[in-house]
């Protein structure tokens, strides 16, 4: 009893990796190094990052929905597959976890972290990295640059919402129709009404409302902070979302972070724009999940989203444009979708979290 008393004085210390992912950034953590238990994770990963807090002052979160967020590593049981990842939003404001969706930024450091773990061995100048996404289900081969045996991070690629180049890391999402919800047209239609406004209602990678920005007054050319700044906007989109998750069924998703949102319209410059919702706020860029599931709903004639032409389909975003190759597998499926990643290993260490949380492994054995 001493013991317990005095360690849950301490803190504990937990391995940690922070990265970036694409164009988001957070904690890699090995699952065994985290609570197998989920309530007790979803406690460590809340004071990790230090939420609820709108600053996370204290904690590792950077405040903004792209920068709170978490990814869980481990060894992959399944035949043909490397690792599994689990990825876990942190919301800001509230006590609360959301690991229904995945996120295809985060993912992108996944591979990296892997090899650089030990989980996966190089393979030559490139090493494949077989992926399992535990959060939907979906199938993904990381395609990682490793000369020497050793990964780089040093490369000429560019992706919008990052500044400088990187080593490219090619993403090929595989299985991802239907992932949350069973179906690629969770209603199984193309389009529908809610509260007065035609919607399409896709699950590809993404459960995903779609709406015309138009349709709600607003333009798809809007930044994200005068969105951000349209309460009411907000307040009429949330309605009609909620009405959706329950039609996709997704029950109540008031506290969920799925189904996302997209706001689209025409461009110039790409086959259309968006503004993608995370979904109370807009996102700076686009994140890659949401990207497939736009980029396959312009495949389906009568969506909302404007049809595309062509094996890339190309999207504007506030931070530039995104190319998602795609390939359709008949007129309702996605044999895959692919999306070119950058990341970046930013620091190693451990990660300190109150012992009254968590008094780790070690105690939890010595108690049994």
């Amino acid at each position: 009893m001493v013991k317990r008393d005095i360690q849950a004085m301490r803190q504990t210390r937990i391995p940690c990796v922070i990265m970036r992912g694409g164009s988001s950034r957070g904690p890699y953590f090995l699952a065994a190094d985290l609570p197998a238990d989920d309530s007790l994770r979803d406690a460590v990963l809340l004071a990790a990052l230090g939420s609820p807090h709108q600053l996370q002052v204290d904690g590792i979160g950077g405040a903004n929905s792209l920068t709170s967020k978490v990814a869980i590593v481990s060894p992959s049981a399944e035949p043909g597959v490397d690792v599994d990842y689990l990825f876990a939003q942190v919301d800001i404001g509230r006590a609360l976890i959301d690991t229904r969706p995945n996120c295809g930024n985060m993912l992108a450091g996944v591979g990296p972290f892997a090899l650089e773990a030990g989980l996966v061995r190089a393979t030559g100048e490139a090493t494949t990295v077989r992926i399992r996404n535990r959060n939907t289900g979906a199938l993904v081969d990381a395609l990682v640059q490793t000369p020497g045996g050793e990964v780089t991070y040093d490369g000429d690629a560019q992706i919008p919402g990052v500044n400088g180049t990187a080593a490219p890391i090619e993403l090929r999402f595989r299985q991802i129709a239907g992932g949350k919800t069973g179906r690629l047209l969770p209603t199984g239609q193309r389009s529908e009404t809610i509260n007065g406004v035609e919607v399409s209602l896709v699950d590809c990678a993404m459960p995903m409302l779609i709406l015309r920005a138009a349709d709600l007054g607003t333009s798809v050319d809007a930044t994200p902070a005068e969105i951000d700044a349209d309460t009411k906007l907000l307040a009429r989109i949330e309605v009609i979302r909620l009405q959706a998750g329950s039609r996709m069924g997704l029950g109540d998703v008031t506290d969920s972070v799925v189904p996302k949102v997209g706001l689209v319209g025409p461009a110039d410059d790409a086959d259309f724009a968006v503004r993608y919702l995370t979904p109370h706020a807009v996102h700076k860029a686009l994140a890659v999940t949401g990207a497939i599931c736009l980029a396959t709903a312009s495949k389906l004639p009568g969506t909302v989203v404007p049809p595309s032409a062509g094996d890339v389909v190309r999207i504007r975003h506030p931070s530039g444009v995104i190319a998602v190759p795609i390939e359709m597998n008949g007129e309702e499926d996605v044999a895959w979708a692919g999306m070119l990643r950058t990341a970046r290993r930013i620091m190693e260490g451990t990660l300190l979290v109150p012992g009254r949380i968590w008094a780790g492994h070690a105690l939890k054995l010595a108690a049994e």
